[in-house]
């Protein structure tokens, strides 16, 4: 039975309490408040009460002393410690990242915490103090290994923003996700720059289909995937040759010239009478689907001869527990193009033009100090005449013998 004592000339009070193996332990606890230091030593007695059933796991350890921390708490405040479980902590928190926070990124957020929830199992509906960075550690790697680094990198960082609120409002007094670090991508799966040649290959498999447009919009604004697919007919002004929207993932309206190209382009299309119908309704749909567009455009770039076909998934293994081999659910390099690498494309060639690093980024929409800085005071004619400057890459451009023989 644990008990507490005062020292002569000491202002704490001590704990007495024995251990399992039958040693009696005299400690401090830190704490002048008789109150608060009989529930301290309540807390070590029940610790070493479980550890003699040999039943003391560190989860359970860690509940003991969570449970022995609301003591304390309560015998200090004379009032309930602010509790949640992981689960139930987790999920308000997706909530209100939904009025801030693109639909795209709240379901990106949504899905690494499902992931995580699966990996916890039955400790995801423990209170959140039982949360340990060794518990983060293992879930990114597990994320390494069957996705990616990117991927699972981009978990850990949800886990920190995610937890850190959790941490500012008390019911944590650790942002465990904090202490995980992220995992060293290799310089070469970084993503390049299409060509030009490339580009007009991804247009040729296209064909008519929605992909060209889409394929359009990314190569001379720079709009992310997500967003050129959500694009309506009141975001195209054809009779100022602009495109208009607000950019999914930064939150900020852009305002654009169209380069020739793609003002041609919008112009052979039948536009709605309603304002508000997407302009690639087949493609606004899909983009409600995380990773579907992303896969589409995949395909797109092994039709083009851009990439290699995935591998299909194998059957599962005689005991139906597990895939073998690799499928589009199993970790693979990351490629070097994607629909991202678009914007690439078109900054590089925009300062191939001679453009302005501020201005190339200002067009493609990059948040940086320095193009903040600067934007407001970008109107649309410095902006017109840099995408003036940009190649056409629906044609095929003459080789430098062309360009020489047609000087003479």
């Amino acid at each position: 039975m644990s008990s507490i004592h005062k020292q002569v000339g000491r202002p704490y009070w001590f704990a007495s309490y024995r251990t399992s193996d039958g040693k009696q332990h005299f400690q401090s606890t830190k704490t002048t408040s008789k109150t608060e230091a009989k529930a301290i030593a309540d807390a070590w007695e029940q610790a070493t009460r479980t550890a003699r059933t040999g039943r003391l796991t560190p989860d359970k350890a860690r509940e003991v002393l969570a449970s022995g921390l609301e003591r304390v708490f309560l015998a200090a405040n004379a009032e309930a410690m602010p509790s949640s479980t992981v689960r139930v902590w987790c999920k308000q928190w997706l909530e209100a990242k939904k009025i801030e926070t693109a639909v795209t990124t709240v379901a990106r957020y949504a899905g690494i915490l499902e992931r995580f929830f699966d990996f916890l199992g039955i400790r995801a509906d423990r209170d959140i103090v039982t949360l340990t960075a060794q518990d983060v550690t293992r879930f990114r790697d597990q994320m390494a290994k069957t996705l990616s680094k990117s991927s699972a990198n981009l978990a850990v960082k949800t886990l920190r923003v995610c937890l850190g609120t959790a941490h500012r409002q008390g019911l944590v007094t650790n942002n465990v996700a904090a202490m995980v670090d992220k995992l060293r991508v290799p310089a070469e799966s970084q993503r390049r720059p299409f060509t030009a040649d490339e580009i007009r290959r991804l247009l040729d498999a296209a064909k008519v289909s929605e992909w060209r447009g889409l394929i359009l919009v990314g190569a001379f604004t720079g709009a992310r995937l997500g967003d050129c697919a959500r694009l309506r007919w009141n975001n195209v002004d054809l009779q100022q040759k602009e495109l208009a929207f607000v950019v999914g993932k930064t939150g900020r309206r852009q305002v654009l010239p169209m380069a020739k190209p793609l003002a041609d382009y919008f112009e052979m299309l039948p536009s709605s009478d309603d304002p508000t119908t997407f302009v690639f309704p087949a493609s606004a749909e899909a983009a409600k689907r995380t990773g579907t567009l992303s896969n589409s455009f995949y395909d797109l770039m092994v039709a083009a001869g851009l990439a290699n076909k995935r591998e299909k998934k194998r059957p599962l293994d005689k005991n139906r527990k597990k895939i073998t081999g690799k499928g589009r659910n199993a970790s693979r390099p990351v490629g070097e193009i994607s629909f991202h690498c678009l914007r690439h494309s078109l900054v590089t060639s925009l300062k191939a033009a001679g453009v302005s690093d501020a201005v190339a980024q200002a067009i493609a929409g990059h948040q940086s100090a320095a193009v903040s800085k600067i934007y407001t005071h970008l109107d649309v004619k410095t902006l017109r005449a840099a995408v003036d400057n940009l190649p056409d890459v629906t044609k095929a451009q003459p080789s430098k013998k062309e360009n020489a023989d047609s000087k003479k």
